[in-house]
């Protein structure tokens, strides 16, 4: 179990780190990369695809969060 747990763990590691880097400073973010424009919705939101980055990395680090609290107790 401490096993698979413990690839569990390099495998998050990895996307987060990958879904970090795909953040950008203040400015271009994921969608000035791809020209889509500011990256600033009518709301004031930002784009769908920079959302789903930001629900995608909170939701990868807590797992990764969880996980090693996991390996941690056992």
């Amino acid at each position: 179990m401490e096993l698979i747990l413990s690839v569990v763990q390099v495998a998050l590691s990895v996307i987060l780190i990958f879904l970090i880097l795909m953040h950008s400073g203040k400015d271009a973010g994921l969608s000035g990369a791809f020209g889509v424009g500011t990256g600033a919705g009518p709301f004031g939101g930002g784009s769908l695809v920079e959302r789903n980055l930001n629900r995608w990395t909170v939701g990868f680090a807590l797992a990764f969060a969880a996980n090693t609290l996991i390996l941690l107790k056992i």
